[in-house]
């Protein structure tokens, strides 16, 4: 049996994923790479070896990269790929040079959530290789059987703790794809059952949770990492090139003569060839959570923060996400507070556009807190050094002024439904004390009224957007502005509306301005405001939000709730839920059950 019949296959797809996962393979075996050699060249070569295409190429390719071993877990998995798909297929001579690899070269196995997980699928699965190699032949100095049981340890704490008390990494359209990764390359190579069954139905766990949360294929609302340039363009991001081979709701640009892949610049994500060669085959649910928008819904969420190692009296913090997803647009957010360093965001209105690749469709706010504090908290180096290391790496606009991502101590977020009220209490001294209101330029119309209103449209919705405190409005470069306002005690209340539930602008504007709306910003930030949903919302620094009089239940916040996904915290049970179609992801019995109920809908 050759390594692609090693392949798990699964049962036939949905219209057009076989085509995707096709056209996806011919793409990465047959690019040629630039002059620089990496993981991604990696990809390209296992791709080759799973098509026996070019095949002189691909060892050429591989022997180059042999020589010069870098990238610590992101060696490490595309390593394992090409080992477990090129076992039939390369030379032995170059099976035996990548072997003794995992013995002269040691890879780091990080700091963050992500990287533990690569680390260990890759370590287990190349463990399982070579089942009786002694610790002389490994890095560290483990024997297989050691290196197996680590590996299998760290794997069953991980999917124990996401599927009790959530992720840490969680909702990163960037980072996402470091977790299907790891969990893909188990699903396919895992020779113990038990292990491989852990690794689909975390497949389906991820899957589904993006799923709810994605718009036309654009991941939405609070995340726990993104990127500054990709925070504005959301198509940029690797998720996107999930979206597409798995949803098959967005396409890689506008295409007038249809044809699948993208044009040279537009390259799928490399990892992305990793889930099309694993097998996996996504559940027909999951495909409808993931693109029906037909009716609005709110989706809840429980996440943590990653590990805490200072300043905090809770290792990992709670984090309470929020999600109004309609057709036209998704609000959603967090709480605030540093539930995740240098790269967080809050909240967001994330809205569609007729072309998914235009970007700059989107508002939030940032208080651009900037401190060893911060560091500190999560990263175990000295924390009076931490801010350099950090902006002299690859974060550099840690601590800039106007920076798009980040947490602050002094923002506090409140959600319901279509509207929210972010509060700001910026204690004096800090380092930028003001907060920065992205206005994109794809909002049309941008007026102010009044009443104390900024009023904007843009395709499918209206948006009223209140500043709790003097502003002033700044440029940015391509017809963005920044809404900067330096008072301590700060925020903005957002309501949004879909065009079509108004006659017109003007309409909208009337009834923004009946609501009713009480400020208090001299000692402590306070807002009273009666929504256009009808509900009185009570936000107050310090305070858990009330709405019509009753707290928001932080304490009984469910892992997942709403429409599609149902979970208690700490249960290990996932119900996925579409008309009358449920599937069950019970990881304490390791049991999957799909039913259909009728449709209430």
């Amino acid at each position: 049996m050759n390594a692609a019949e090693r392949l798990p296959v699964g049962r036939p797809g949905y219209e057009g994923y076989d085509s995707r996962r096709e056209a996806l393979i011919d793409f990465f075996a047959d690019r040629e790479p630039g002059g620089y050699l990496n993981r991604v060249c990696l990809i390209e070569v296992a791709a080759k070896l799973y098509r026996r295409r070019d095949l002189q190429r691909a060892f050429d390719l591989l022997d180059r990269i042999l020589d010069d071993p870098h990238g610590d877990m992101f060696w490490m998995y595309p390593m394992t790929l090409v080992r477990y798909v090129g076992r039939d297929v390369l030379p032995e001579a170059t099976l035996r040079r990548m072997r003794d690899l995992w013995r002269t070269y040691t890879p780091y196995r990080g700091d963050t959530e992500n990287h533990w997980v690569m680390y260990y699928a890759s370590l287990y699965l190349m463990a399982q290789m070579y089942p009786e190699d002694g610790p002389e032949t490994w890095f560290n100095g483990r024997s297989s059987q050691e290196n197996r049981r680590e590996s299998e340890g760290f794997l069953n704490h991980w999917i124990e703790l996401t599927t009790t008390i959530g992720q840490g990494e969680y909702d990163s359209p960037h980072y996402m794809g470091f977790f299907i990764t790891p969990m893909a390359l188990l699903y396919a190579f895992a020779e113990e059952e038990t292990m491989r069954r852990k690794a689909g139905m975390m497949l389906d766990y991820l899957i589904a949770d993006f799923a709810a949360e994605n718009l036309n294929g654009l991941y939405a609302g609070a995340m726990s990492r993104i990127y500054p340039e990709p925070a504005l363009e959301r198509w940029k991001n690797g998720s996107t090139s999930f979206a597409w081979l798995l949803f098959g709701n967005i396409p890689f640009r506008p295409d007038p003569v249809n044809v699948v892949l993208p044009r040279v610049g537009y390259r799928p994500h490399g990892i992305t060839l990793i889930l099309a060669l694993s097998g996996y085959r996504l559940p027909e649910i999951i495909h409808h959570i993931a693109t029906d928008r037909s009716t609005p819904y709110v989706h809840r969420e429980l996440k943590r923060t990653r590990h805490r190692i200072r300043y905090s009296g809770v290792r990992n913090a709670p984090v309470y996400k929020y999600m109004s997803m309609r057709r036209e647009y998704a609000l959603g957010s967090s709480q605030g507070g540093l539930l995740q360093p240098v790269q967080q965001h809050t909240w967001e209105l994330l809205w569609t556009t007729d072309d998914p690749h235009r970007g700059f469709n989107v508002l939030f706010t940032v208080q651009p807190y900037s401190s060893g504090h911060e560091l500190g908290m999560y990263f175990p180096e000295e924390p009076e050094l931490l801010t350099e290391a950090v902006i002299s790496g690859e974060k550099p606009t840690y601590d800039q002024p106007d920076k798009l991502t980040g947490g602050s101590p002094y923002e506090q977020v409140f959600q319901d439904e279509d509207a929210l009220v972010a509060l700001y209490h910026i204690a004096p001294g800090t380092r930028f004390p003001h907060i920065n209101g992205y206005f994109s330029r794809d909002l049309q119309s941008v007026s102010e009224d009044p009443s104390g209103w900024i009023f904007a449209d843009v395709e499918g919705l209206y948006l009223a957007y209140r500043p709790l405190a003097p502003y002033q409005w700044r440029d940015l470069p391509g017809g963005d502005r920044r809404l900067y306002s330096a008072a301590l005690n700060n925020g903005a209340v957002v309501q949004v509306a879909p065009r079509g539930a108004y006659r017109s602008r003007a309409d909208f504007e009337e009834a923004v301005r009946g609501l009713a709306l009480e400020v208090e910003m001299e000692r402590l930030p306070r807002v009273r405001y009666r929504s256009l949903s009808g509900r009185l919302l009570e936000a107050e620094w310090g305070r858990e939000p009330r709405v019509d009089g009753r707290e928001v239940g932080y304490a009984q916040w469910p892992l997942y709730g709403g429409m599609f996904l149902e979970a208690e915290r700490g249960s290990g049970r996932l119900e996925m839920r579409y008309g009358g179609m449920r599937r069950l992801l019970d990881f304490r019995t390791l049991s999957v059950t799909d039913r259909v109920e009728p449709d209430e809908s």
